[in-house]
């Protein structure tokens, strides 16, 4: 599938003012909120959506500066905000009971909501969460070296100027646990939904996520330490950024929490290792 494919299963919403694109599929009495990763979109569920939906409803979307979404350039890209994104999308969906799968960046944006919920900012009920390769744990993160320069203050907008398709595949590749898997053509399909509209010019500013895991690590951690929730967690073990020591921690921290590991796979299990990683999600 490419991704004008699937812009075609989608449609866009207007949300907080902003116009977000959003997959709605399946018609169960189950329903599934999607939290996508950086600095891709909810392209990563293409290979899964099909079985996802045959079990839930599922609904994904693009976070504001991500895929086929809104890129303004006046625009805090705070994963607080992208948290009001989604609550502010679900509840006009009459969206009242989820359960949240986050990957990646979308796991911070998950305990962003998890967070509200606890202190009755949002009247979302979530039956269960799962938590897939991120690094919430952000201390424990082995970041890569693009991610360190796209977050600095001076040098982060040069290098998205200058970054290129090239550089994009190379670092997706690297973070593949079984290169000769890897689908050149589907990557370049991210790098050009990733530099669509204000793409090189958001990307800094949306990288500034990293130094909020560490301003927010307190309510952010201290919302998984006291969820009730049943939490999931399967992670990808060979993933070289978030590593396989974060999901350990979290399965130590977190109450009434089951470890799931995926192994021989990287970063993006649910591209590298789909039937498999289906299987964990839905287990």
């Amino acid at each position: 599938m490419n991704t004008e494919q699937w812009k075609s299963l989608g449609t866009f919403h207007t949300v907080l003012g902003k116009q977000v694109f959003v997959v709605d599929k399946g018609n169960t009495t189950k329903t599934m909120v999607v939290l996508h990763g950086y600095p891709t979109s909810s392209f990563d569920y293409w290979m899964v959506l099909e079985k996802l939906s045959e079990n839930y409803r599922v609904i994904v979307h693009d976070h504001i500066g991500f895929g086929f979404s809104d890129k303004p350039i006046d625009y805090s890209y705070s994963l607080i905000d992208q948290a009001n994104v989604a609550l502010t999308l679900w509840k006009s969906l009459n969206l009242d009971k989820v359960t949240i799968l986050a990957h990646d960046y979308g796991t911070s944006v998950a305990t962003e909501i998890l967070a509200q919920t606890q202190e009755g900012s949002s009247d979302l009920k979530i039956s269960s969460l799962i938590l897939c390769n991120g690094s919430i744990h952000i201390e424990l993160s082995q970041l890569r070296f693009i991610q360190k320069l796209l977050k600095n203050k001076f040098l982060g907008p040069l290098v998205a100027r200058f970054a290129s398709e090239q550089t994009f595949v190379r670092n997706m590749t690297n973070i593949w646990y079984d290169p000769s898997t890897v689908n050149v053509m589907e990557f370049k399909e991210m790098w050009q939904m990733l530099i669509l509209g204000n793409g090189r010019k958001v990307l800094p500013k949306i990288t500034q996520y990293i130094n909020q895991r560490y301003t927010y690590w307190d309510r952010w951690i201290g919302a998984l330490e006291r969820t009730q929730i049943p939490v999931k967690i399967v992670w990808a073990t060979e993933d070289p950024v978030a590593v396989k020591a974060i999901a350990l921690q979290l399965h130590k921290e977190i109450p009434n929490s089951e470890l799931y590991l995926l192994e021989k796979t990287g970063h993006y299990p649910m591209l590298e290792n789909p039937d498999k990683w289906v299987a964990l999600i839905l287990k």
